[in-house]
């Protein structure tokens, strides 16, 4: 069984999808590895450090030649993967409701396409989320970005020369990107508040030190969607919570958007209006930003200034932590692939509940049931 390891070819990713100790976890099962040359140089891994654990580094036709999965941490184009045999498995995040015809084309190559993304909620599944592992760099990093942008101090300071009020966030959405997001400003320093449209977050956020801005006594409070994502909220509900939010967000100084719906647009938050009402100086950071965004007037790869408020908008935040990115995302590939692994066939071979839920692609066709729908 042979694995290789692709160097990106999507704009901006920095992250790879194997390191060196998850090369040698993977020689260790019985399977060789071949890494793609300069696969890791962005997430300050070098070619001899593959090396060094066991993998051959080559071009990417060798890389390719005789390899029965394909590791990576983005879906590349079908004609980047030409030379990997029909039947070989891509095992990557290959968004696949953004880009239909990619997930055909690989089809069309008789590829196995396994999209982690698609990964079940379940506890045996929980090391395999790319998601999770992901999104908690991003919330993280999320804080940092706003730090940067933001011309002030997060915490109180008492000095001699007078005090220093701590900056408030507000984060908005507490899944994993929110509830770190939370923990780092608190670390900071920071007053931090926080909503949700599940209530069963409030003590998630009373456990980290934060104060929950929830709508009361309005049907529609739950808002659990499948997978322990939010769902869409009833108008009565939705209403209430533009009422409260609006008041709230115009006095903080840093908010944080965090909010997706999978295969959906990202639900908007915070409109224009409300941009407004906050202070020259504040910051938002919209983590939704490539699926549409949360905030009214984010722009993909920018940060943008409205009437002195600056609305972040980065993409691929957790790559821009690309040697940590890294690692998380390799063992999450890794324990997937261990837990499958048949030592007397020498490869994974997968059950249904994981296999169906992240298969998209088999014999030619897409065979997934959530593209066909």
């Amino acid at each position: 069984m042979k694995i290789a390891v692709l160097r990106e070819t999507v704009e901006g990713e920095r992250r790879v999808a194997a390191t060196p100790e998850t090369v040698k976890k993977f020689i260790a099962l019985g399977a060789s590895v071949a890494v793609e040359a300069g696969a890791g140089e962005t997430a300050s891994i070098a070619d001899a450090d593959y090396a060094a654990a066991g993998a051959t580094v080559a071009d990417r036709a060798a890389t390719f030649a005789g390899a029965e999965i394909v590791l990576g941490v983005q879906g590349p184009s079908a004609d980047a993967l030409a030379g990997v045999a029909p039947g070989a498995w891509l095992v990557a995040g290959l968004n696949p409701f953004a880009d239909r015809a990619r997930i055909d084309g690989y089809a069309a190559a008789g590829l196995e396409a396994l999209a982690m993304e698609f990964m079940p909620r379940i506890t045996r599944a929980q090391s395999m989320d790319i998601l999770s592992s992901q999104s908690n760099l991003a919330g993280y990093k999320a804080v940092l970005d706003a730090a940067g942008v933001y011309g002030r101090a997060f915490p109180m300071m008492m000095t001699a020369a007078g005090t220093v009020s701590a900056a408030r966030v507000f984060v908005m959405g507490v899944g994993v990107a929110g509830l770190q997001a939370i923990a780092t400003a608190r670390r900071l320093g920071a007053q931090v508040s926080a909503t949700d449209v599940r209530s069963a977050t409030k003590e998630q956020i009373q456990s980290l030190g934060a104060k929950p801005i929830f709508v009361e006594n309005v049907a529609g409070i739950e808002g659990e969607g499948s997978g322990g994502y939010a769902g869409e909220m009833s108008p009565e509900y939705q209403a209430a919570q533009a009422e409260l939010v609006s008041g709230h967000i115009a006095k903080q100084d840093i908010v944080i958007t965090t909010a997706l719906i999978p295969g959906r647009p990202a639900p908007r938050l915070i409109s224009a209006a409300q941009v407004a009402s906050m202070k020259p100086g504040s910051v938002i950071v919209d983590l939704a930003v490539e699926a549409g965004g949360n905030v009214e007037g984010a722009v993909a790869g920018e940060v943008v200034v409205v009437n002195g408020v600056s609305i972040v908008g980065y993409r691929n935040v957790a790559s821009r932590l690309a040697a940590d990115a890294s690692a998380l995302f390799s063992r999450n590939l890794y324990n997937f692939l261990n837990a499958f692994w048949d030592k007397e066939a020498g490869k994974p071979v997968l059950d249904a509940e994981i296999g169906d839920a992240i298969r998209l692609t088999q014999g030619g066709k897409v065979v997934n049931a959530r593209l066909l729908g």
